[in-house]
């Protein structure tokens, strides 16, 4: 199939869909600078070759990019039921997302969450929380006399970051699985979907009925199963799909 037909099959499914959920990776942040992980250039693959780190801008710098607002504006015609992604950046909060419809399974660079009763999400500067003074407050950290505690309920803080072996936020994860099952199509942007449980989501997609479509350069376990996949540019696929759903919505 050519990528105009592939863009117009993906424009009708969206605008045809009720229960479309979104799942974002890496890829859909290295329009905005942020490098991605396993792409070409990605900071696993310049490891993998011994090579140092790519370039990155500082984070709290970094904006959302045009497929950010993209999905901000599929949301607010109604078109998105929920998205899940993989990033820490926040780009999704900062481009309007609101956290009921955003599920972010490896957390957040700019929240602490409570470990308490209330699992409340807030910034470091709402918890009073001095990265200078008490580090970066992950989970692993040794608690220290005298560090903030939650505001709310008097818990343990911490950052929101799921570092490697820390457990995924359960009420989100919960949600993700919930939500993939619901879905009658299911939308993967920019993620090579190994890190699981994270890169289950498609599968339970799938098993519930819904069709899948991938956009990612790099290869994925899914491929052979998936609906619909673009191995192209984000840019190149997202702005014409969404353009086409929003002529088609216009229309009816």
């Amino acid at each position: 199939m050519e990528l105009e037909e592939k863009i117009e099959l993906a424009a009708k499914w969206i605008t045809e869909s009720n229960k479309l959920v979104i799942f974002t990776g890496a890829g859909i942040s290295t329009g905005s600078g942020l490098p991605d992980y396993r792409g070409p250039d990605g900071v696993w693959t310049r490891r993998d070759k011994g090579l140092p780190p790519p370039r990155s801008p500082p984070w709290d710098q970094v904006k959302p990019n045009q497929s950010h607002y993209i999905i901000v504006e599929l949301l607010k015609m109604g078109k998105v039921d929920f998205i899940i992604s993989q990033n820490v950046d926040g780009l999704h909060a900062k481009s309007g997302v609101p956290f009921e419809k955003l599920a972010e399974l490896h957390g957040n660079l700019y929240f602490m969450k409570c470990l308490g009763d209330c699992g409340k999400k807030m910034t470091f500067e709402d918890a009073g929380w001095d990265k200078k003074k008490w580090g970066k407050g992950y989970r692993t950290n040794r608690v220290r006399n005298g560090q903030p505690t939650c505001p709310n309920c008097g818990g343990r803080l911490i950052s929101s970051i799921v570092n490697f072996g820390d457990p995924l936020p359960e009420d989100e994860l919960y949600e993700s699985i919930k939500r993939s099952q619901q879905s009658d199509l299911f939308f993967v942007i920019g993620s090579s979907l190994v890190v699981t449980p994270a890169a289950n989501m498609p599968e339970y997609a799938r098993r519930s009925g819904a069709k899948l479509i991938i956009l990612n350069m790099g290869e994925t376990p899914y491929d052979s199963v998936v609906d619909l996949r673009f191995s192209n540019k984000i840019e190149d696929v997202l702005p014409p799909i969404f353009e086409k759903v929003k002529a088609a919505l216009n229309h009816s």
